[in-house]
C-alpha cells in the first residue's frame, strides 16, 4: 500500500512513448506500485507507429486515471516538455517508458529530497541494468559512493545519473527552461547542467531504484549522434560561462572524459579502431590521471581499456 504523501510532496510522473509499447505496461504499472504513490501519472505518446495506442487504451481501461496525451512525432524532448507543461503536482518524476522503477523508488527520493534545502531543483539516484527480458546486467556506477549534491560544472563533467531516475521541481523549469527540444539525445545532461546553474546543486542519492532496460533501439547505442549531441551541450555550456573559459585545465578533463566515453560507446557498436583512436586521444588531452569524481573508475582504467580496443579482447 502507498504510503500516505506529506503536504507538498505531491508527484506528477511524465513517460514519454515513442515506439515502445512492447515496454510500456511494465513502465506504467511500476509508477503504480510505488509506496509513494504519484498523484498523476502521464503518458506522452509522441506519434508512435507502433501498438502504443492500443496499449494505453489497455491501461486507461485498467487503471481510469491515467492520463494520455497523444502528439505528432516532435522528439523525446518535446514528449517531456509537453508532460511538463500539464502536471498539476510540485514535483515532477520523469520514467522512460522502456525503463522500470523498483517500488521504494518515489519514496526514497521525495524523503531525502524533501529535507534538503528548498531550492535543491532536483535529485537523482543510482540504476541497475537489465536487458530486454528483465534479465540484470548489473549495478550501473555513475558516481563516488555517498550521496551528495553535483554542481552544474560536475555534471558537464560527466552524468550522473539517468532520466528515469529524476525527480525535480516544477518551480526549477520556470527558472531554467524546459528540454531542449533541438537535443535528440544528451538533453537530460543539458537539462540538469541548466538546472544545477540555475537553482543550485542535484541531489544524488546513492541507491539504486530503478530498472533501466538496454537494448538494441536504445538512442544511446548510436555512437555519433550520442558524440554530436554531447559537443552541442558542451558548446552550449561555454556559452553560458558554465565554467569560465580560462580553466583550460578543466576544459581539458572534460575532453578527456568526453572521448573515454565515446570509446565505449564505439567498442559496444563493434568498431574497434574507433575505440581505441578515442581512448588514446583521452590519454593525449589529460595524460595525468583523472579525479575519481571526475571519471569514478579504477585506477588505470583508461590505459587498460585503449588496451583492450587495440587487442580487441573482451566485452564491456
Amino acid at each position: 500500500m502507498a504510503s500516505e504523501l506529506e503536504a507538498g510532496s505531491g508527484v506528477s510522473v511524465v513517460i514519454p512513448a515513442y515506439n515502445y509499447g512492447r515496454y510500456l505496461e511494465r513502465a506504467v504499472r511500476s509508477a503504480y506500485a510505488q509506496r509513494h504513490r504519484p498523484l498523476e501519472v502521464i503518458v506522452v505518446d509522441d506519434g508512435s507507429t507502433d501498438d502504443t495506442p492500443e496499449v494505453t487504451r489497455k491501461l486507461q481501461a485498467a487503471l481510469p486515471d491515467l492520463r494520455v496525451i497523444r502528439q505528432e512525432n516532435a522528439g523525446l524532448s518535446a514528449a517531456r516538455n509537453t508532460g511538463i507543461r500539464e502536471v498539476t503536482q510540485p514535483f515532477v518524476a520523469f520514467l522512460d517508458a522502456d525503463d522500470e522503477w523498483l517500488p521504494e523508488m518515489l519514496e526514497t527520493i521525495i524523503a531525502d529530497f524533501t529535507r534538503q534545502p528548498a531550492t535543491t531543483p532536483a535529485a537523482g539516484s543510482n540504476c541497475y541494468r537489465v536487458d530486454s527480458s528483465g534479465r540484470s546486467i548489473g549495478e550501473k556506477i555513475t558516481a563516488p559512493r555517498g550521496n551528495r549534491f553535483y554542481s552544474a560544472a560536475e555534471i558537464l563533467m560527466k552524468t550522473r545519473f539517468m532520466p528515469s531516475t529524476a525527480v525535480a521541481r516544477r518551480a526549477a523549469f520556470d527558472a531554467a527552461g524546459m528540454f531542449d527540444t533541438e537535443l535528440r539525445s544528451s538533453e537530460d545532461r543539458d537539462m540538469w547542467i541548466r538546472l544545477a546553474a540555475a537553482a543550485g546543486p542535484i541531489r544524488y542519492i546513492d541507491q539504486a531504484l530503478v530498472r533501466i532496460c538496454r537494448h538494441d533501439s536504445n538512442m544511446s547505442r548510436d555512437a555519433a549522434r550520442m558524440r554530436a549531441a554531447m559537443r552541442r551541450v558542451r558548446a552550449k555550456a561555454r556559452r553560458a560561462r558554465i565554467v569560465p573559459a580560462t580553466r583550460v585545465g578543466y576544459w581539458l578533463r572534460v575532453l578527456a572524459v568526453d572521448h573515454f566515453q565515446g570509446g565505449w560507446m564505439y567498442w559496444d557498436e563493434g568498431r574497434r579502431w574507433r575505440a581505441f583512436g578515442h581512448a588514446i586521444a583521452s590519454l593525449l588531452l589529460w595524460p595525468l590521471p583523472l579525479d575519481h569524481a571526475d571519471l569514478h573508475e579504477p585506477r588505470f582504467f583508461r590505459i587498460r581499456a585503449a588496451a583492450r580496443f587495440l587487442l580487441g579482447r573482451g566485452r564491456r
